[in-house]
């Protein structure tokens, strides 16, 4: 059920994603699908925890290469599906991924690893959570206005010539950076 769910957001994106298209597609009735998930943000949110499971792959690192390689998991992750930013960004703020649970706990750690105050440790890992999700949820919309043929005024691509990964890294090193910044100063 969650693979059929899956291969719908991939194949017509998280608006079409209804439970009464997943239950034709199934041959079931949409109540038949109550059965397993009590609404459909539960069911969005199972989609969320299959899309992020790679991004569950153990990093050992010290806490600059764990955070470096979280948040790279996680793009690959979220590009890897249709609207993948967007539903799992839903899904993460309505507290429906456990996969979105146990990022946000790595990061935790990373940012407590740091030297961040553990009263602040999960604001850093929010930080850099929300940083994945809106810079990818707006990678994917410009993949799809490009895939259009949509151009700016200028003609120049919607993405432009700049590399999204180089700017994603940028982005990342700049949160790094604020991270070590809250280290306590050492004598």
């Amino acid at each position: 059920m969650v693979d059929k769910a899956t291969q719908l957001l991939d194949d017509y994106g998280i608006a079409d994603l209804t439970m009464r298209r997943l239950a034709r597609e199934l041959n079931v009735t949409p109540g038949a699908l109550y059965w397993h998930f009590a609404d459909k943000q539960e069911l969005l949110g199972a989609v969320a925890d299959r899309i992020l499971t790679p991004a569950l792959a153990e990093v050992v690192a010290d806490w600059q290469g764990r955070i470096t390689a979280i948040c790279g998991q996680l793009r690959d992750a979220l590009l890897s599906h249709t609207d993948g930013a967007e539903l799992v960004s839903a899904s993460f703020a309505a507290g429906r991924s456990t996969a979105a649970t146990e990022l946000l706990a790595r990061l935790t750690d990373a940012a407590a690893s740091a030297g961040v105050a553990p009263a602040h440790a999960g604001l850093a890992a929010r930080t850099v959570v929300y940083y994945v999700l809106g810079f990818t949820a707006d990678e994917q919309s410009r993949l799809q206005w490009d895939a259009a043929g949509a151009a700016l005024s200028d003609g120049q691509s919607v993405l432009g010539d700049d590399d999204p990964g180089v700017r994603f890294a940028f982005g990342v090193r700049l949160l790094i950076d604020g991270i070590a910044a809250r280290q306590p100063q050492r004598l």
